[in-house]
């Protein structure tokens, strides 16, 4: 019998739990609901509770299990520490000492939802067999991860890694919702696609498919649209690239990572995104041909569990 080892994702409607052969293969993954009421104050009971029932039928015992590793949605400090996760409640928590007690024990650690999801994809993923990849994540949000030697690069005040909020677009005039005016979220997230392709019906009047929709038009309409040949949704998309490129290229001038891993729900579009981004950071970057390759990333939602896993095997 192998070592195991579990990956817990926290999210905002679930926590994801995975069970994994110490080598990378995913045994088991199950989900819990999250429960948000009194400050979050049940969620880490509910999962461990999860955890132990699991193992228990499946009579693996706590002696086989290296440790427990989880990604929460907010900075998590070096000792563990979690000030505040706003989508959750908490506030003022060790999560990782509050499971180790009820799980007997155990080891835990944790970290940023969306740094570990790199890890996870740096393991077993898009990113597999690099060292040093730096994940950008394109969902409702932009997040992102930065891999150095395989290890998350947390920063001094866990900020490191948070792409979404890196100000890149000096004409924005409403405000994200993390205080800033011009963030990549604004521009490149799901929810950032779709309201530029609505401003861009307002202030044109050139006909697209995209008019049909009206202001429900989604990111993904959008892209669709755009493959298609619309002229609008081209238009839109020329933006979103040129926004995406620079911000990789910034990060290429900073840590020229292997690769870059691109992930969430906008990556669906798959080689489309990658190109048109490919020619923005190519046009930012003339400085050499020899730069970080930008890939696809392939494990999709259990990025989390996979890179969570991962942490508890350093």
């Amino acid at each position: 019998m192998g070592m195991k080892c579990i990956g817990v994702d926290v999210g905002g409607t679930s926590v994801k739990i995975g069970l994994f052969e110490v080598t990378g293969t995913l045994i088991h993954k199950w989900e819990v609901p999250t429960r948000k009421e009194e400050g979050g104050k049940y969620i880490i009971e509910d999962v461990s509770n999860s955890i132990l029932k699991v193992l228990e039928e499946r009579g693996i015992s706590l002696d086989e299990v290296e440790g427990v590793g989880m990604g929460v949605p907010g900075p998590v400090m070096p000792n563990g520490y979690v000030e505040v996760c706003v989508n959750l409640g908490w506030r003022d928590m060790y999560p990782e000492r509050e499971m180790s007690e009820r799980l007997h024990g155990l080891p835990v650690k944790s970290g940023n939802d969306a740094n570990v999801a790199a890890l996870g994809e740096m393991w077993q993923g898009g990113g597999k067999g690099y060292d040093d990849i730096v994940m950008v994540t394109l969902g409702t949000g932009v997040g992102g991860g930065v891999i150095i030697d395989q290890k998350i690069i947390a920063g001094k005040h866990g900020l490191a890694g948070e792409i979404g909020h890196m100000h890149i677009r000096d004409d924005e005039t409403e405000s994200c919702n993390c205080g800033g005016v011009g963030c990549v979220e604004q521009v490149a997230s799901a929810t950032g696609i779709a309201r530029e392709a609505r401003r861009k019906m307002a202030a044109l009047d050139i006909p697209s498919v995209l008019r049909e929709y009206g202001d429900n038009v989604t990111a993904k309409d959008v892209l669709d649209a755009a493959k298609a040949g619309d002229e609008l949704a081209c238009m839109v998309m020329e933006v979103v690239g040129r926004y995406l490129g620079l911000t990789l290229a910034h990060i290429s001038m900073t840590t020229d990572p292997e690769v870059f891993v691109i992930g969430g729900g906008v990556s669906k579009a798959g080689p489309f995104l990658i190109d048109n981004i490919y020619k923005h950071y190519n046009k930012f970057t003339p400085i050499s041909q020899n730069k970080s390759k930008i890939l696809l990333a392939t494990l999709g939602n259990d990025a989390g569990i996979y890179g969570a896993a991962r942490l508890i095997l350093d």
